[in-house]
């Protein structure tokens, strides 16, 4: 439960019709079994106190007080287990019977929810039997305790009263305004479904997708338990098709035709971030929705979730051509409509050997093609200096080849020199004027060969490195229009490699390839012996690691406690966790330091959900302090 995270399980147990005392003896297995896996939420399927095929038996006076006494055996001999936990039976209240769910905390019943859509068509016939518990309200006597009984609760554990539990069953989620809608606007942010759905051919997908698709729009956690082997067969076939589902993906899922029990941590945390960030998530005041208070003991959660250390990486290799298409089509037709709006034919930009280059090339050669625009319009500026090695400069030359550009090569060393003389620099002192002053001489050539053919300079810049704020101010930072300016270091190189198998050009997927093989460098200090000196993860960090950072600090909102946590579990056995935490404060140090280069950033495409546009994602003063999360860091 620390750090907002919970393991939460769906149960399916065995059953025999009718039979409670054997229905409830195993599902005090269950729960016990799934309480030794620290599921902190524990759901088991509609009617599972009787079984969901009674039919007739329904009416029977004698099974409904079995269900009500086996109930409270469930209570009393889990009292011990620290869990939320609900259980499905029917229930008489004032004279109706109900297909409830019972929430079952430490020993006492907390309340009870009624079913609210009953299915009276096909092969249901509730209505038979149970009543809409949609304006049912009340106290039931169980145990000698009152309990609420009412479809509008919302179950809050005190210890973290982020977490606040809604109920609904079966049919409930299959209807054109379910209660979990209501029950979101309310504040519940994870869904409990007790479930009694059937096996039909494709239902099981369909199924999927409703608890995919109800846990994005609500913006929720999604515990899904269905009834199994046990009901009975007679007409139809229960196949325990069970799910966890978490802001529209599904985290954990059962097998069908076979009773499992099924975990997942749910981030509440960051669901409850998600909320505050979406401004079309509007709560709703005035309905009375009785708010039941739970107790938990706060423990860390052990997680079996998992982190992908490239969350910006596509994780299907099945997936990777749809993917990589579509954002390289998302940056083309920026520049498209960019060229296009301002009647641009011509297009410039520095071309240096290195991944950004080279992506934006591939992408402004796209946009010329959909503007049926001849690529040799596109200008591919080399500009040789004090670093550059041979291996980046034929790469550059030979892809500008391939790529169908008009190469130019502008030699600025003698330019950088008579710099130098004129404001006094010693060539000798290698410090960042030394770099700058070159970063910043070959944007003026661009830019001035760019206004000589009446062209755009395109900027080749990406996120990474304007997180890291790792740009020369009004120099490589500025542009006419930046392609790369939502494509993180991780995701070009995967671009990249992308480009070279699909391009069907052995000479050009050659070079992409040396360029993947190339260290990443601004190459503006001197070689080595011919090789690169200059190499920028030694002295920023690996990009692997920072790509991480930011995306579970800008897309989710983790503290840099939760980000470090995490951290350690995508990269355990690549990186200890001291070089994690020593990067980390690079990290927020720069990005706090660095606010003032992203404020006047030029334009280009938003491509993911990650973005540090001063108009669009990040909404930043460039003086604001990072001391808070400074120092939560530097308390780990």
């Amino acid at each position: 439960m620390e750090q907002g995270f919970l393991k939460v399980g769906a149960g399916t147990p065995q059953v025999r019709v009718a039979d409670c005392a054997y229905n409830a003896s195993q599902i005090i297995q269950v729960i016990r079994q799934m309480a030794e896996e620290q599921a902190k939420i524990i759901v088991l399927p509609e009617l599972c106190l009787t079984a969901y095929t009674c039919g007739d038996l329904f009416w029977q006076e004698r099974l409904l007080e079995e269900a009500r006494e086996r109930l409270l055996q469930v209570a009393r001999e889990t009292r011990d287990v620290d869990a939320l936990i609900f259980v499905g039976l029917p229930l008489e209240f004032e004279s109706k019977l109900y297909n409830v769910a019972a929430a079952l905390n430490q020993g006492v019943i907390l309340g009870l929810a009624p079913k609210v859509h009953i299915p009276n068509y096909n092969e249901y016939y509730e209505a038979r039997y149970f009543t809409s518990g949609r304006e049912a309200q009340g106290i039931v006597k169980l145990g000698g305790r009152d309990v609420p009984f009412s479809s509008r609760q919302i179950f809050v554990c005190e210890q973290m009263p982020k977490l606040k539990v809604g109920v609904e069953i079966c049919e409930d989620l299959w209807t054109a305004d379910p209660p979990s809608n209501r029950l979101a606007l309310q504040g519940a942010n994870v869904m409990v479904n007790l479930s009694a759905s059937d096996e039909l051919a494709g239902k099981e997908a369909y199924r999927r997708d409703l608890i995919r698709g109800q846990s994005a729009r609500l913006l929720c956690g999604y515990i899904y338990a269905s009834a199994g082997e046990g009901e009975s067969t007679q007409d139809v076939v229960y196949g325990g098709h069970s799910l966890i589902g978490e802001n529209g993906v599904i985290l954990s899922e059962s097998g069908r035709f076979q009773n499992e029990m099924i975990y997942a941590d749910l981030d509440i945390y960051r669901l409850e971030g998600e909320r505050r960030r979406m401004s079309t998530f509007q709560p709703e005041g005035g309905a009375q929705y009785e708010k039941v208070s739970f107790s938990l003991k706060m423990r860390e959660t052990c997680l079996d979730r998992t982190f992908s250390p490239d969350p910006f990486v596509p994780k299907d290799r099945g997936d990777r051509k749809q993917r990589c298409d579509e954002i390289l089509r998302i940056q083309a037709m920026g520049l498209k409509q960019r060229l296009k709006h301002t009647g641009c034919r011509q297009a410039v930009l520095g071309l240096s050997g290195g991944l950004d280059s080279t992506l934006a090339l591939l992408v402004t050669a796209q946009a010329f093609d959909l503007l049926e625009i001849p690529r040799e319009n596109i200008l591919a500026v080399t500009m040789p200096c004090f670093g550059t090695t041979d291996r980046t400069y034929q790469n550059a030359c030979q892809l500008s080849r391939c790529m169908g550009a008009t190469l130019r090569e502008v030699d600025i060393k003698e330019a950088v020199t008579v710099h130098f003389k004129d404001i006094g620099q010693d060539p000798e002192k290698r410090d960042v004027t030394y770099e700058n002053s070159q970063a910043r001489e070959r944007t003026q050539i661009l830019m001035d060969l760019a206004n000589q053919r009446g062209g755009m300079v395109i900027g080749t810049g990406d996120l990474s490195e304007l997180a890291l704020g790792w740009a020369t101010y009004n120099g490589d930072h500025m542009s006419m229009y930046g392609v790369n300016s939502s494509i993180p270091k991780t995701l070009v190189r995967h671009l990249v490699d992308y480009y070279a198998d699909a391009c069907g050009d052995a000479a050009l997927a050659g070079i992409l390839r040396d360029v993947l093989d190339t260290p990443v460098s601004p190459e503006l200090l001197p070689p080595t012996d011919g090789v690169i000196s200059q190499k920028t993860e030694d002295l920023v960090g690996p990009y692997r690691l920072h790509d991480f950072f930011l995306y579970y600090m800008l897309r989710w909102g983790y503290s840099p406690r939760k980000i470090y946590r995490v951290a350690c579990l995508a990269f355990a056995g690549v990186y200890g966790e001291d070089v994690i935490r020593h990067w980390l404060t690079v990290f927020y140090k720069r990005f706090f330091a660095q606010q003032f280069k992203r404020s006047c950033l030029p334009d280009g495409p938003k491509v993911g959900s990650v973005a540090v546009s001063p108009r669009g994602d990040l909404r930043m003063p460039s003086d604001a302090c990072g001391t808070a999360w400074l120092k939560e860091l530097a308390e780990i």
